[in-house]
């Protein structure tokens, strides 16, 4: 007789250096959420809550997973926002963060993208994530990813 293993699978997903998962590319929400749920500790529930926030202020945005991170962004117009893991925090990624206003505080070498870092134990301004996500879904986004 054959062996029944009802066991849940294991999750096999490798965290890179920082602590980012390595997922695969996909489209969708199926990929956004994978990459959620391999969020190591803390960081899940910040995906979770970032997820939830931004559709909640841009309900027709779509998401893909490229470059084991999540993106958001607007059919025709490009990706707007991303966010992945480091090893002491997320890393929220907006690609037309110069054009925000407040501008998210963070610099980056790269022209108009601004960064926040979210830290355990931070609290998440829901109403100015919520503002930057609107903002910057009307805004023309990274077609590059």
């Amino acid at each position: 007789m054959a062996k029944s293993n009802n066991q849940p699978a294991k999750n096999t997903t490798r965290l890179l250096t920082g602590g980012n998962p390595q997922i695969p590319k996909g489209d969708g929400d199926d990929a956004v959420q994978a990459y959620i749920a391999a969020m190591p500790g803390w960081k899940r529930q910040v995906g979770e809550q970032l997820d939830r926030l931004l559709i909640q202020a841009v309900p027709m945005a779509r998401k893909a997973v490229r470059w084991n991170t999540p993106f958001y962004g607007m059919e025709s117009q490009g990706w707007f926002a991303a966010f992945s893991c480091t090893a002491r925090y997320v890393k929220v990624a907006f690609f037309a963060g110069t054009s925000l206003t407040p501008q998210p505080p963070v610099g980056s070498k790269v022209a108009h993208v601004r960064y926040v870092h979210i830290h355990e134990h931070e609290v998440i301004s829901e109403n100015q994530f919520s503002d930057w996500f609107l903002q910057a879904s009307r805004l023309p986004g990274n077609p590059v990813f």
